[in-house]
């Protein structure tokens, strides 16, 4: 079966996360996924396979006769998809020999065009796997799953010599809790690589500093016709908090840039709640950014009174780099790979973070791959299939590197 096959097949099964969930994992659908990857994967040959309590499904492919000395190396990916746009009823549409012009996206009125993706011309000629429209495709993380199964299939059948070959599939990526339930004990390798980036070529073992900052505001309301000198309207006590942040947002920011983010706000006069996310590739930036909203909540509680606004911070992740550093043969191996593919490597800092940010805090390095997708987490997400099978061409390219380097 090939990986788009594979990513036709699992896109079909909803499994988007919940953000409000506090559940494990927080949508029971992703279970839907976990049990057809469970026995798949079992039919497959893989060993150990196991389905974790937390949803997280577990196999291992054992090093073909001479070569158990190899380091044993995992591949991860996420089952979930994001909750910001539904991942429900997904029907995809498959363009054979694309054109590299406009595609309708079903009856939906949206067009995927070159105008909005400049990159579409370059995938002429290529089997193109879009969305109808009206959700989003899946292939964050679907199109990594199916390339590491097909990866794992091409080991087998191609007898291609290799070292041990860990497995794991988490649930809750995309609301940041997936990677702390994976058992390290049980995927039993000392590094890995989660297939979760874009373009063919991206890699990447720097991402941001994370951290959440959760603000309520709490007003006071009376009738308008008494407010005088009494009313708090936390609605606006809530945009003056914002007003003294810096203008450093998503929209204005590129590269190393970090950014506050305003991400949610909802409320009334009596109370309002804010959720801010805060990112800097600079630990020491980064901290700054989080003092900068606590010296602006306590501004705001010197003008209204004590208690009007109550800051709340927490860390999320923080920037791999520091962890991949000491294992940068991972960035070198995948490097080569790509190479001998004829494919240029990408290394670029993630805007964002990855699951192999809390593993490779965690004890697990685990710098990021290509998947082959594009505009993940709305309805214009497309890949090709003819990327997905040279990221599986990458994959069995580092599984050889670890194979060659310790024979």
């Amino acid at each position: 079966m090939t990986a788009a096959q594979r990513l036709l097949k699992y896109v079909r099964v909803g499994t988007m996360s919940e953000e409000e969930s506090e559940t494990t994992p927080s949508s029971s659908c992703q279970w839907d996924l976990a049990r057809l990857l469970e026995e798949e994967m079992r039919q497959m040959g893989l060993q150990e396979v196991t389905l974790a309590d937390n949803c997280t499904v577990y196999g291992r492919l054992p090093a073909t006769p001479g070569y158990e000395a190899v380091q044993p190396v995992a591949f991860l990916a996420h089952m979930d998809t994001a909750p910001a746009f539904s991942g429900s009823g997904v029907s995809p549409q498959v363009i054979e020999k694309y054109d590299g012009g406009p595609v309708a996206l079903g009856d939906s009125g949206l067009t995927l065009n070159a105008a909005q993706f400049p990159h579409l011309p370059g995938l002429r000629g290529k089997t193109l796997i879009t969305t109808d429209g009206t959700t989003l495709l899946g292939a964050d993380d679907k199109a990594g799953i199916a390339e590491i199964l097909t990866m794992i299939e091409q080991l087998v059948e191609q007898k291609i010599p290799h070292g041990a070959v860990a497995v794991a599939f988490t649930p809750d990526e995309e609301v940041g809790r997936g990677a702390h339930g994976v058992d390290l004990a049980q995927l039993g390798a000392p590094v890995g690589y989660t297939v979760d980036g874009g373009a063919v070529g991206e890699l990447e073992y720097e991402t941001f500093n994370a951290a959440a900052a959760q603000i309520t505001i709490n007003g006071v309301s009376v009738h308008t016709g008494t407010a005088k000198g009494v009313m708090k309207n936390a609605l606006l006590i809530a945009m003056e908090f914002n007003s003294l942040l810096p203008k450093e947002i998503p929209a204005n920011t590129e590269g190393y840039e970090g950014f506050y983010h305003l991400d949610r706000m909802s409320g009334s006069v009596a109370k309002t709640k804010m959720s801010y996310i805060l990112r800097d590739h600079d630990r020491a930036k980064f901290e700054e950014r989080k003092q900068t909203v606590a010296r602006a909540a306590a501004a705001m509680n010197e003008k209204y009174g004590a208690g009007t606004v109550e800051a709340e911070i927490s860390d999320t992740y923080y920037n791999m780099e520091e962890k991949i550093r000491p294992h940068f043969y991972l960035i070198e191996r995948a490097k080569a790979a790509m190479e001998k593919l004829g494919v240029t490597p990408v290394i670029s800092p993630v805007r964002g973070g990855t699951d192999g940010s809390i593993l490779s805090y965690r004890g697990l390095p685990c710098p990021n791959l290509c998947t082959g997708g594009y505009a993940f987490h709305g309805p214009w997400e497309h890949i090709t299939a003819e990327d997905m099978e040279t990221c599986v061409e990458i994959l069995l390219g580092i599984v050889t590197q670890f194979a060659a380097a310790e024979k």
